[in-house]
């Protein structure tokens, strides 16, 4: 088969694709559509999912949420919301350096991923 795709070497990126880069089964992916309102890949004219490094870069962090830090379902919407809602304020410089590091450590899995 062809190379593995790599975060950040295409604009949108298929549902196996991304399958293949967070490691997780399509229908993991799929779940999680439904299950969390702001993940919503964009729809080809085909019906296919076609996901942006954003919407990767959310299921990354949803993925370590859930797995690494054994947060729930539940548990990850609330977290999701009141985000949604802190973003309007500015963050504390405590709060700014908990969310930097979060996103660097998405980033390193990212990187580490693709070295495998």
């Amino acid at each position: 088969m062809g190379t593995e795709p790599r975060l950040g070497s295409k604009v949108f990126y298929k549902i196996g694709e991304v399958s293949r880069l967070t490691k997780l089964p399509a229908y993991v992916l799929r779940f999680w559509e439904s299950e969390f309102s702001f993940l919503k890949p964009k729809k080809s004219r085909g019906n296919q999912r076609l996901y942006i490094q954003r919407d990767i870069e959310t299921v990354l962090e949803i993925k370590r949420m859930l797995y690494e830090e054994g947060h729930t379902l539940e548990g990850v919407k609330r977290y999701w919301v009141r985000r949604g809602r802190a973003a309007s304020r500015p963050l504390s410089a405590k709060e700014m350096a908990k969310k930097l590091r979060g996103d660097l450590q998405a980033i390193v899995k990212i990187l580490e991923s693709n070295n495998r």
